[in-house]
């Protein structure tokens, strides 16, 4: 018999995976001006040993306006990317798990203050605070300062942010690029017809609120090696009246994999506070599983996945190709090797960890190959 399909590999472009388990970019709020710091080396080379396929950074701002808050990691000049290449530089002395970036911009939900003290909105004359930009002057809640609608040069400008984030990415070694096109950011924004009311060609129809997405994927695979993916996140639904849905994200997703798209990771919500969204686990399978049924590229499903057998039931009855963990193995950083003993599974674990193996699991581990000593 097959071992569990969760643990077979996959390919992604050009890339593959051992397995399909996938780390989602997980914000920290741990940066100073852009800058990675030794929290992003803990942080990520502590999931850089958990035995996942893939391990993405978090959303990194291509501008810094682009930030959702002032402590966001960017990658827009030689001290952001000199500062990351210090962070991946102590990660890959102890791993070689393929690691990609979420390359964003947060649009009109950028200029808030960190999570834990409270998350608000900060006004431009904020010393931590500054303008915001969006498709529309509509701002994202009641209160919140208006952001200013992008012109051509606007377009322009952040468009070719993107390509040159992804240029230092290159530099960096980076294995893959997912760009961030859910969550309510700028990207998602263009998309949802709730915060998208331009009357020029980038508003109004579907085509034309597609446009400025896939000019800045275009940009960027034009930027990014040839060989290694670019990949989009997707919100594919907006859980209001009226917004995004699956339906135009399908359409979303076919352009896209006409494009050279590597692979789709398929969230949901984040554009309006109306949002009314069925929480519970595997919530968003069903919309992995519509945008699957329409594209060959890869599909990722997220969402409240925490068990097991639920993870290796999304990728055994085709539901998606890959699942991607962000609170739960925040929960648990070992959580695949947890799911390989539960599966019956190996999975690869540093030199430094072989002796941890629990004896009920002595062929956990695959010491073929494993990390440097």
């Amino acid at each position: 018999m097959s071992g569990p399909k969760l643990f077979q590999p996959v390919e992604v472009g050009a890339m593959t995976l051992p397995n399909r388990i996938v780390i989602a970019p997980m914000c920290q709020y741990s940066a100073e001006n852009g800058c990675m710091t030794d929290w992003h080396l803990i942080h990520l080379g502590q999931l850089a040993l958990s035995g996942a396929g893939l391990l993405t950074i978090e959303a990194t701002a291509v501008e810094p306006e682009g930030r959702i808050t002032y402590a966001d990691v960017g990658l827009w000049d030689d001290a952001t990317e000199a500062a990351m290449a210090r962070v991946l530089d102590g990660v890959r002395r102890w791993s070689d798990m393929p690691i990609a970036i979420q390359l964003g911009h947060a649009g009109r939900k950028a200029s808030t203050d960190l999570p834990w003290k409270g998350g608000a909105q900060l006004a431009p004359d904020h010393a931590n605070g500054w303008q915001t930009v969006a498709p529309s002057p509509l701002a994202f809640g009641a209160g919140d300062n208006a952001p200013a609608a992008l012109d051509r040069e606007g377009l322009a400008r952040v468009r070719e942010a993107f390509a040159s984030a992804a240029r230092r990415a290159a530099r960096l070694g980076i294995e893959a690029v997912q760009l961030h096109g859910a969550h309510g950011y700028l990207l998602h924004q263009f998309l949802s017809p709730l915060s998208n009311r331009r009357e020029d060609d980038y508003g109004g129809s579907l085509e034309n609120r597609l446009r400025f997405p896939l000019e800045v994927f275009d940009a960027v695979r034009a930027a990014f090696p040839a060989e290694r993916p670019v990949t989009m996140r997707v919100s594919g639904s907006d859980w209001v009246e009226g917004g995004w849905d699956a339906e135009q994200t399908i359409a979303f997703a076919q352009a896209l994999e006409a494009r050279g798209c590597a692979a789709i990771h398929v969230s949901s919500g984040g554009l309006d506070a109306r949002q009314d969204i069925p929480v519970g686990p595997s919530y968003q399978v069903p919309l992995a599983r519509a945008v699957k049924a329409a594209v060959s590229m890869p599909v990722v499903a997220v969402g409240l996945i925490t068990d097991y057998e639920q993870a290796e039931a999304i990728v055994g009855t085709g539901d998606a190709d890959m699942i991607a963990l962000a609170r739960t193995v925040l929960y648990d950083p070992r959580w695949p090797w947890h799911a390989a003993a539960h599966l019956g599974a190996r999975v690869k674990a540093p030199d430094q960890y072989l002796r941890s193996q629990p004896r009920q699991y002595r062929h956990l581990f695959d010491v073929k190959g494993s990390a440097e000593s």
